[in-house]
């Protein structure tokens, strides 16, 4: 147990919210914690503001859960405020450990994007064409904006992480885990991942495998087949993350009748979740009729969007793009 009463920090960049809500979700467990600890920063529940935590001592901070990845000028600086201003960093979601949905944005340019949403999609009203200046005039003085970078990082690509704690979002029950294990001081050395298992969902799932011989003619999305709740995904010919996936969320997922997400990044030896799964449905491909398998190919909607769901930021085909650099 540390000495004395630790500080805690919670912070979401660019993402959903997801995250935010599962601290909440701790419901009745989050006044125990409150109990222990003193929250100093938690913008999106508490009126905190930055210069509350530039007051702050260097390493002031115990551990920061650091939500969302870094998609803008903003992101970054607040970032490097809260790796100075904490002892332990940690990566908190998909979005900041592997960059998230938001990530997918780096199939794209900044300026193809820009135009797509503010300048070609459908609007409801007159303002289509009208794009988000940087500095804006109010009668109150003027508005910056953060600046867009011209791709989404993970946490760990802009500043030193601790830990790395996978989810979309994480689920309740590992977040308390890993609470009481740091309020214990019984956290993993550093570089970790936390709050997961050290298995694929493959191999947790309950479902009948038996995809020795299996080849597959057409894959289906989930909404297009009746699906079997006792057998596989891919034996249906449905796509499935399991075996890429790091285990850990309790399969709610697979508990639905749908098919993992691969929300929980790579496990361990996996370096490119996306270029494995991709390997993996190889695998199962019919290639007896070399005629259709383009035709086979054809029944994968999106197959970057699909293969690269959460982790396009953290993949290898984010390098060949943007190279190693921060």
């Amino acid at each position: 147990m540390m000495a004395t009463k630790p500080k805690l920090a919670f912070y979401w960049a660019a993402s959903c919210g997801g995250c935010e809500i599962t601290i909440t979700e701790l419901g009745m467990r989050l006044i125990d914690v409150g109990d222990l600890v003193d929250i100093v920063f938690w913008p999106a529940a508490m009126d905190f503001k930055y210069e509350d935590v530039e007051k702050l001592a260097d390493k002031e901070i115990d551990i920061c859960f650091f939500n969302g990845g870094i998609r803008n000028s903003e992101n970054e600086k607040v970032a490097r405020l809260l790796r100075d201003k904490s002892k332990i960093l940690v990566a908190f979601g998909s979005c900041s450990h592997l960059g998230g949905i938001p990530g997918l944005a780096n199939l794209y340019d900044l300026e193809n994007m820009l135009e797509r949403v503010y300048d070609t999609a459908p609007s409801l009203d007159e303002s289509r064409g009208t794009r988000p200046q940087p500095v804006n005039k109010v009668p109150e003085g003027e508005i910056e904006l953060p600046a867009l970078q011209p791709r989404v990082r993970t946490l760990a690509q802009t500043v030193e992480v601790d830990y790395f704690m996978p989810g979309c979002p994480p689920v309740v029950d590992q977040v308390w885990a890993v609470f009481q294990a740091a309020l214990a001081g019984k956290l993993p050395p550093k570089g970790s991942v936390i709050g997961a298992g050290e298995k694929t969902v493959c191999d947790v799932c309950t479902r009948e495998k038996g995809m020795s011989g299996v080849r597959i003619t057409e894959f289906k999305r989930p909404h297009e087949v009746e699906l079997d709740p006792n057998i596989c995904f891919l034996r249906q010919g449905v796509i499935c993350y399991g075996p890429v996936t790091r285990s850990g969320c309790n399969t709610p997922c697979l508990d639905g009748n749908m098919p993992c997400r691969g929300c929980y990044g790579p496990p361990e030896g996996v370096l490119d979740q996306g270029a494995k799964l991709a390997s993996a449905l190889g695998a199962i491909i019919d290639t007896d009729e070399p005629e259709k398998l383009q035709q086979i190919l054809d029944s994968i909607v999106d197959p970057a969007g699909l293969c690269y769901r959460f982790g396009m930021a953290h993949s290898i085909l984010n390098e060949l793009k943007y190279g190693k650099e921060s």
